[in-house]
């Protein structure tokens, strides 16, 4: 699949510990992507961060965390992930889901032809 334009960029915030039938949910929502032939996603670990609560979790030493915050985000189609919006939401307990509509430059995989080096 090849995205072109304009499309719709989903982050989802939540912290390490969390988990969806007993497995972590970012290894649950990376599954249920791939399962339903999404573009790609990405789970980027944070070093520091607060949520609602305004519980800091951070990986300096003196105040080590074993939540830190995790954000998974997903590109694809505007109309396809809006559909998945309410079982992403069923899935994240505590945490953040928002919606920004990107502009897709270039989106490749496995292209035959190798990169000019000048």
């Amino acid at each position: 699949m090849k995205l072109n334009g304009t499309a719709l960029l989903v982050r989802i915030y939540f912290g390490e510990s969390d988990h969806w039938h007993g497995r972590p949910l970012y290894q649950a929502i990376v599954e249920f992507l791939r399962e339903r032939h999404f573009a790609g996603a990405t789970v980027l670990r944070g070093m520091e961060g607060f949520g609602a609560k305004a519980h800091l979790h951070t990986t300096r030493i003196l105040r080590l965390s074993e939540d830190l915050p995790v954000v998974v985000e997903i590109i694809d189609e505007e109309s396809k992930l809006r559909a998945i919006l309410p079982e992403l939401d069923a899935m994240v307990g505590d945490g953040l889901i928002t919606c920004e509509r990107v502009e897709v430059f270039a989106h490749r995989s496995g292209t035959a032809e190798e990169p000019v080096q000048g």
